[in-house]
Protein backbone atom coordinates (compact mmCIF):
# COMPACT_ATOMS: atom_id res chain seq x y z
CA UNK A 1 0.00 0.00 0.00
CA UNK A 2 1.25 3.27 -0.76
CA UNK A 3 0.24 5.97 1.61
CA UNK A 4 0.33 9.45 -0.16
CA UNK A 5 0.54 12.78 1.64
CA UNK A 6 -0.66 15.89 -0.20
CA UNK A 7 0.94 18.61 1.84
CA UNK A 8 -1.38 20.88 0.12
CA UNK A 9 -0.27 24.97 -0.62
CA UNK A 10 2.62 26.51 -1.37
CA UNK A 11 4.54 29.35 -0.04
CA UNK A 12 3.06 31.73 -2.97
CA UNK A 13 -0.28 30.71 -2.19
CA UNK A 14 -2.69 34.16 -1.10
CA UNK A 15 -3.87 33.85 2.50
CA UNK A 16 -3.47 30.56 4.36
CA UNK A 17 -1.55 32.23 7.52
CA UNK A 18 -2.40 33.12 10.93
CA UNK A 19 -3.76 36.46 11.65
CA UNK A 20 -0.21 37.38 12.92
CA UNK A 21 1.44 36.11 10.28
CA UNK A 22 3.52 33.22 12.45
CA UNK A 23 1.62 30.22 11.22
CA UNK A 24 1.90 29.23 7.54
CA UNK A 25 -0.26 26.69 6.50
CA UNK A 26 2.26 25.55 3.50
CA UNK A 27 5.29 25.59 5.64
CA UNK A 28 3.37 23.82 8.73
CA UNK A 29 1.94 21.02 5.98
CA UNK A 30 5.31 20.37 5.10
CA UNK A 31 6.74 19.70 7.89
CA UNK A 32 4.27 17.50 9.36
CA UNK A 33 3.97 15.54 6.27
CA UNK A 34 7.56 14.91 6.87
CA UNK A 35 6.94 14.10 10.05
CA UNK A 36 4.07 11.45 9.64
CA UNK A 37 5.84 10.11 6.07
CA UNK A 38 8.73 9.14 8.67
CA UNK A 39 6.48 7.44 11.34
CA UNK A 40 4.76 5.65 8.82
CA UNK A 41 7.80 4.23 7.37
CA UNK A 42 9.20 2.94 10.68
CA UNK A 43 5.91 0.54 10.65
CA UNK A 44 6.71 -0.37 7.65
CA UNK A 45 4.48 1.32 5.06
CA UNK A 46 5.19 2.65 2.00
CA UNK A 47 4.72 6.41 2.63
CA UNK A 48 5.38 9.31 0.48
CA UNK A 49 5.04 13.28 0.06
CA UNK A 50 3.21 13.72 -3.20
CA UNK A 51 4.75 17.64 -3.50
CA UNK A 52 8.32 18.76 -2.51
CA UNK A 53 8.29 21.93 -4.21
CA UNK A 54 7.77 24.92 -1.68
CA UNK A 55 5.56 26.69 -4.69
CA UNK A 56 1.66 25.69 -4.90
CA UNK A 57 1.48 22.91 -7.43
CA UNK A 58 -2.04 23.28 -8.60
CA UNK A 59 -4.93 20.51 -8.19
CA UNK A 60 -4.69 19.37 -11.62
CA UNK A 61 -0.95 18.74 -11.55
CA UNK A 62 -1.54 16.55 -8.02
CA UNK A 63 -4.73 14.32 -9.13
CA UNK A 64 -1.98 13.33 -12.54
CA UNK A 65 0.79 12.66 -9.69
CA UNK A 66 -1.99 10.55 -7.62
CA UNK A 67 -3.48 8.63 -10.65
CA UNK A 68 -0.07 7.89 -11.76
CA UNK A 69 0.76 5.98 -9.11
CA UNK A 70 -2.79 4.48 -9.29
CA UNK A 71 -2.41 3.06 -12.66
CA UNK A 72 1.76 1.81 -11.85
CA UNK A 73 0.49 0.48 -8.32
CA UNK A 74 -3.05 0.21 -8.46
CA UNK A 75 -5.97 1.82 -7.61
CA UNK A 76 -6.36 -0.26 -4.49
CA UNK A 77 -2.84 -0.06 -3.44
CA UNK A 78 -3.16 4.06 -3.07
CA UNK A 79 -4.61 5.86 -0.95
CA UNK A 80 -4.12 9.53 -0.43
CA UNK A 81 -4.15 12.43 2.73
CA UNK A 82 -4.38 15.85 2.06
CA UNK A 83 -2.92 17.79 4.94
CA UNK A 84 -4.45 21.63 5.40
CA UNK A 85 -5.28 24.24 8.67
CA UNK A 86 -9.10 25.19 8.29
CA UNK A 87 -9.86 28.54 8.82
CA UNK A 88 -12.93 30.62 9.76
CA UNK A 89 -13.86 33.47 7.25
CA UNK A 90 -11.39 35.29 5.62
CA UNK A 91 -11.28 38.53 7.41
CA UNK A 92 -7.45 37.98 9.04
CA UNK A 93 -9.68 37.76 12.91
CA UNK A 94 -9.05 35.73 15.14
CA UNK A 95 -12.10 33.17 15.51
CA UNK A 96 -13.44 30.83 18.07
CA UNK A 97 -13.90 28.08 15.43
CA UNK A 98 -11.54 24.93 16.25
CA UNK A 99 -10.79 21.49 15.97
CA UNK A 100 -10.25 18.72 13.30
CA UNK A 101 -12.27 17.70 10.84
CA UNK A 102 -12.32 15.10 7.99
CA UNK A 103 -13.66 15.35 4.50
CA UNK A 104 -14.21 13.30 1.27
CA UNK A 105 -15.59 14.15 -1.98
CA UNK A 106 -19.30 13.95 -3.28
CA UNK A 107 -18.54 10.90 -4.91
CA UNK A 108 -16.55 9.43 -2.35
CA UNK A 109 -15.73 5.45 -2.76
CA UNK A 110 -17.00 3.86 0.68
CA UNK A 111 -13.38 2.92 1.22
CA UNK A 112 -12.92 7.10 1.33
CA UNK A 113 -15.94 7.35 3.77
CA UNK A 114 -14.54 4.49 5.87
CA UNK A 115 -10.65 5.92 5.85
CA UNK A 116 -11.68 9.21 6.79
CA UNK A 117 -13.78 7.58 9.79
CA UNK A 118 -11.18 5.69 10.79
CA UNK A 119 -9.13 8.98 11.06
CA UNK A 120 -11.75 10.93 12.96
CA UNK A 121 -12.28 8.78 15.81
CA UNK A 122 -8.54 8.02 16.17
CA UNK A 123 -8.10 11.69 16.34
CA UNK A 124 -10.75 11.99 19.12
CA UNK A 125 -9.20 9.17 20.79
CA UNK A 126 -6.25 11.22 21.05
CA UNK A 127 -8.31 13.47 22.74
CA UNK A 128 -8.68 15.77 19.34
CA UNK A 129 -11.37 18.27 19.07
CA UNK A 130 -13.15 16.62 16.12
CA UNK A 131 -15.76 18.67 14.17
CA UNK A 132 -18.64 16.34 12.64
CA UNK A 133 -21.79 17.67 10.38
CA UNK A 134 -23.97 15.51 12.70
CA UNK A 135 -23.44 13.48 15.63
CA UNK A 136 -22.87 9.92 13.87
CA UNK A 137 -21.02 10.81 10.89
CA UNK A 138 -17.89 11.58 11.32
CA UNK A 139 -16.33 13.42 8.23
CA UNK A 140 -18.13 15.98 5.62
CA UNK A 141 -18.51 15.72 2.08
CA UNK A 142 -17.94 18.65 -0.72
CA UNK A 143 -16.80 19.04 -3.39
CA UNK A 144 -12.90 18.62 -3.57
CA UNK A 145 -10.79 18.21 -6.62
CA UNK A 146 -8.07 16.35 -4.87
CA UNK A 147 -10.63 14.00 -3.43
CA UNK A 148 -12.93 13.73 -6.35
CA UNK A 149 -10.54 13.60 -9.23
CA UNK A 150 -8.08 10.69 -7.64
CA UNK A 151 -8.70 7.38 -8.23
CA UNK A 152 -7.90 5.91 -4.89
CA UNK A 153 -9.46 6.34 -1.39
CA UNK A 154 -8.90 10.17 -0.48
CA UNK A 155 -9.30 12.42 2.68
CA UNK A 156 -8.81 15.96 2.96
CA UNK A 157 -8.14 16.41 6.45
CA UNK A 158 -8.14 20.08 8.06
CA UNK A 159 -5.55 19.97 11.21
CA UNK A 160 -7.17 22.58 13.74
CA UNK A 161 -8.08 26.19 12.72
CA UNK A 162 -5.17 28.42 11.52
CA UNK A 163 -7.35 31.43 13.05
CA UNK A 164 -7.84 30.32 16.16
CA UNK A 165 -5.39 31.03 18.58
CA UNK A 166 -5.30 28.01 21.08
CA UNK A 167 -5.27 25.70 17.70
CA UNK A 168 -2.13 27.76 16.49
CA UNK A 169 -0.47 26.85 19.98
CA UNK A 170 -1.08 23.37 19.88
CA UNK A 171 -0.14 22.95 15.77
CA UNK A 172 3.38 24.20 17.10
CA UNK A 173 3.67 22.25 20.66
CA UNK A 174 5.59 19.05 20.24
CA UNK A 175 3.00 17.18 22.42
CA UNK A 176 0.51 17.90 20.36
CA UNK A 177 1.86 17.16 17.16
CA UNK A 178 2.91 13.51 18.46
CA UNK A 179 -0.28 12.74 19.22
CA UNK A 180 -1.60 14.01 15.42
CA UNK A 181 0.67 11.73 13.94
CA UNK A 182 -0.01 8.44 16.42
CA UNK A 183 -3.77 8.97 15.30
CA UNK A 184 -3.10 9.40 11.79
CA UNK A 185 -0.47 5.86 11.85
CA UNK A 186 -3.04 4.20 14.04
CA UNK A 187 -5.95 4.91 11.80
CA UNK A 188 -4.14 4.17 8.74
CA UNK A 189 -2.84 0.79 10.58
CA UNK A 190 -6.56 -0.20 11.41
CA UNK A 191 -7.14 0.10 7.74
CA UNK A 192 -4.63 -1.65 5.62
CA UNK A 193 -5.42 -4.44 8.37
CA UNK A 194 -6.04 -7.94 6.56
Amino acid sequence: MVIVIDNGHGGNTAGKCSPDGQHREYRWAREFAERLCAALAARGHDARRLVTEEWDVSIRERVRRVNDLCTSEGSGNVLLLSMHNDAKGSDGQWHEARGFSARVSLNASDRSRRLATLIAQAMEEEGVTVRKPLPKQWYWTQNLGICRDTHCPAVLCENLFQNNRDDVLLLHDEEFLRKLVGAYVNAIGEYVKP
